[in-house]
């Protein structure tokens, strides 16, 4: 094996069933590569100018004349990153980061350019060679790798203004506004159409691209009714132009992720609930006698403290937003065990009509496990249910031996932070007071979660820790969401490409979160709202409202800190408390005038000891960063004071003449590709409440993540959140906190849902269950394998 290949680790799979343009790029390294692309490169040049004036002959010249230019150019850039990429590692045990993934996905469109100029250079004479065929996949593949050297010299501007070891993009907001700006008017439909998912394992590709033509069908659908309901399975793949046009697909790809709301992701990604799909995917699952759905009364209860059992705190039920109201819950248990068919549980059951699960008793019972899972699902914080989940989380239940409950928390737009917070800490205190109902003794617990669901389990996590209540044993988190504040990072670059989790709908789930999507934001495909748009609008300006004035989460922080837990408390009413808006008002404010968090970055919470915070209350933190904000609707393509004639100009321009932007960086000649699909509107939270670290974990201060129990970390190499796993990790091990980072390779945001689509994801999804089986393992006894 190369040098390269050595140093970078990516285990790739040599049986005869890997493609060619893998095995080229795990057996050359990179200048290699692209001396035997450019070699190629010119050979086909030369045969096809001398093949007359034809117009084909013409375009494959000039693509040609392409690849060459942007092989030679993309080199060297590519070079500088690899020689820096190993400074952001966690250890050296652990290469990955987003450097590290930009690097490896423009090899992998070398490497499919290289397969293919081999292919045309050794078949161009035959008479079976489909010109147009391979003149359509050269050209695609060209664009890709334009597009890919312009995210290589952003990342090289990244490095450039990054500390040591930071990831994250730390200029100030108005560079980091222009670099968004200047961003999100790439060309993205050349990675939804021929080239989409070449960067993953093949295994995934006929999926995902399954998924694309799923996702314009039912874009088609969304627009002619609104909301998408009445949408069926069956409606979503009847487009057959997207299905035999890929550049057709790739272009409304594009417009869809630009231009549709977090209303159509939030209906598209709920389809895996169709009664249909949700029975195929639980008949490839496997049988679990028990999986019911409860729903937890909002009643306040007492919780005993860790440091002295005697004494208690009351845990309140949640109440931001809406008020008091129930939480659902999902029991999962592979045998049905000691309490799971008691009366006491019967009674929480929530009917879910005929899906429902009814439990026939027999003879013996198995007893109560000594551990107990507590898993939050994946979503984007406004998509999915326990339901959508539940497939791997019987596989967990059977394979693990233990209870789950997963939490059905609410969802964004209607319910923003902190409702899911609420929901899921109480949902979590809960099942400690009541693991005997739920079949476990409740010796070893641990979270699990993925994505927006990891998030929660460090969020919640770090609210037990300041309730001074039990925290779990050890946390599961699958590429896990840790920095949820609109900033650039290498591997954030990714989602110009990523089919599952582009730029743009990764900002709009997070400002749905946060509470900034409740503006309408329609573009001229929605002007019309009818009916149920003019519900949604006045639905959305109620949750405003409420918003601003209603929630209480703040002030139940403030009082815990005033104020001693009682011992043998009876549960009572908490009193009424101020609003967010009020409390943050009412905070001291800075001398000058200016919000303390306005600049806070990773590099001054890593300076900050235990020692500098000690005389503060741990949760003033969360005093200062949830004031009373505005949403911001930001165009990263028009200023304020720009045309659209004007900007349509302005791109004419060469990348020197746009003044100091982030574009300045392109060398002279290089004009990447941009976006045909007009301005985008990406909606950006500017708020103290993104800073939040119960929203934003990895901002947290040194003194509150001391509090979080042993970490395990399953990301992405190719994910664009893999660097909030890998700055996270690094943070906690500059803690020393136990912290293990895993990260493989080849597959996509979201594995644990394909577990059963190939090897790859479904080796993936063993590892997550290694990891919890280690967390529920007691310490000095070996984990079972």
């Amino acid at each position: 094996m190369n040098s390269w290949v050595q140093e970078e680790n990516w285990a790739w799979d040599q049986g005869p069933a890997t493609p060619p343009a893998s095995r080229l790029m795990h057996s050359m390294d990179l200048r290699m590569m692209t001396q035997s692309l450019v070699t190629l490169a010119e050979d086909n040049m030369a045969f096809f100018s001398s093949q007359g004036p034809g117009e084909t002959a013409r375009r494959l010249t000039a693509v040609f004349a392409g690849v060459r230019e942007q092989a030679l150019g993309l080199e060297p850039a590519l070079g500088s990153l690899l020689g820096m990429a190993h400074l952001f590692d966690l250890d050296a045990e652990t290469p990955a980061n987003g450097y590290r993934s930009l690097v490896h996905t423009a090899r992998c469109c070398l490497a499919h350019l290289l397969h293919k100029s081999r292919y045309v250079a050794s078949n161009r004479r035959s008479i079976f060679f489909r010109t147009s065929h391979n003149l359509a996949e050269l050209e695609a593949y060209l664009a890709a790798l334009t597009q890919l050297r312009a995210l290589a010299y952003y990342a090289q501007r990244l490095l450039a203004t990054s500390r040591p070891g930071g990831l994250f993009f730390e200029g100030d907001e108005e560079l980091t506004t222009d670099f968004l700006r200047e961003y999100v008017t790439l060309h993205k439909g050349c990675f939804y159409g021929r080239c989409l998912g070449f960067q993953f394992t093949p295994a995934i590709r006929p999926f995902l691209q399954t998924i694309s033509i799923g996702l314009v069908s039912f874009g088609e659908h969304y627009k002619r009714n609104e909301t998408g309901i009445g949408v069926t399975a069956s409606s979503l793949f009847t487009s057959g132009r997207f299905a035999i046009d890929p550049e057709l697909r790739g272009a409304e790809f594009e417009r869809i992720i630009q231009n549709l709301d977090v209303h159509f992701w939030k209906a598209f990604w709920n389809i895996t609930e169709i009664e249909v799909l949700s029975s195929l995917a639980n008949m490839a699952s496997a049988t679990v006698r028990v999986s019911r759905l409860l729903s937890l009364p909002p009643e306040a209860f007492e919780m005993p403290l860790t440091a002295d059992p005697k004494l208690t705190v009351t845990i309140a039920p949640p109440s931001a937003h809406t008020g008091p109201g129930p939480v659902l819950v999902r029991l999962i248990s592979y045998d049905l065990r000691e309490g799971q068919d008691s009366e006491e549980l019967s009674s929480l059951v929530k009917s879910e009509g005929p899906r429902s699960l009814e439990l026939r008793s027999r003879p013996q019972q198995a007893p109560r496990s000594p551990s107990l899972v507590v898993h939050f699902h994946g979503g984007g914080f406004v998509a999915q249910t326990s339901k959508s989940h539940e497939p791997y989380l019987k596989t967990w239940a059977q394979e693990l031996g233990v209870p789950i409950l997963s939490i059905d928390y609410s969802l964004a737009p209607e319910a923003p932070f902190p409702r899911a917070l609420e929901e899921c800490f109480y949902a979590y205190c809960w099942a400690i007071k009541h693991c005997a109902l739920l079949g476990s003794t409740g010796e070893r617990i641990c979270l699990a979660g993925d994505s927006a669901g990891g998030n929660l389990c460090f969020t919640v996590s770090l609210r037990a820790a300041a309730y001074g209540v039990r925290v779990p044993d050890g946390i599961m988190a699958a590429y896990p969401a840790t920095m949820l504040q609109p900033t650039a990072s290498p591997s954030r670059l990714l989602s110009l490409m990523d089919p599952l989790l582009p730029l743009s709908v990764l900002s709009k789930c997070v400002s749905a979160y946060a509470g900034g999507e409740t503006e309408d934001h329609a573009d001229s495909d929605q002007k019309a709202l009818g009916l149920m748009g003019l519900v949604r609008r006045d639905t959305a300006l109620l949750l405003r409202d409420l918003r601003l004035g209603a929630s209480s989460w703040l002030n139940s922080f403030l009082e815990l800190s005033r104020h001693k837990p009682h011992p043998n408390s009876e549960p009572m009413a908490e009193p009424i408390r101020r609003s967010v808006s009020e409390a943050a008002l009412a905070q001291p404010g800075d001398p000058q005038g200016t919000d303390p968090l306005k600049d806070l970055k990773l590099h001054d919470l890593s300076l900050r000891g235990s020692s500098e915070t000690s005389g503060t209350p741990e949760l003033s933190l969360s005093a200062e960063t949830l004031g009373p904000s505005t949403p911001s609707d930001v165009n990263f393509l028009f200023r304020p004071d720009d045309t659209p004639e004007e900007t349509e100009a302005q791109d004419e321009l060469s990348t020197q003449d746009r003044g100091q932007g982030i574009g300045a960086s392109f060398p002279r000649g290089f004009h990447p590709r941009r976006s045909s699909q007009g301005p985008t509107r990406m909606p950006l939270y500017s708020s103290p409440i993104a800073k939040n670290p119960f929203m934003s974990p990895l901002l947290a201060p040194d003194s509150m993540l001391q509090g979080l129990p042993p970490v395990h970390i399953v990301a992405c190499a190719l994910d664009p959140i893999l660097d909030d796993s890998v700055m996270f990790a690094r943070r906690l091990r500059s803690l020393d906190k136990p912290v293990t980072l895993r990260v493989v390779e080849d597959l996509p945001h979201g594995f644990l849902s394909l577990g059963s689509l190939c090897r790859e994801t479904r080796q993936a999804a063993t590892l997550c269950v290694e990891r919890i089986r280690q967390i529920l393992t007691p310490p000095g006894t070996a984990a079972g394998v």
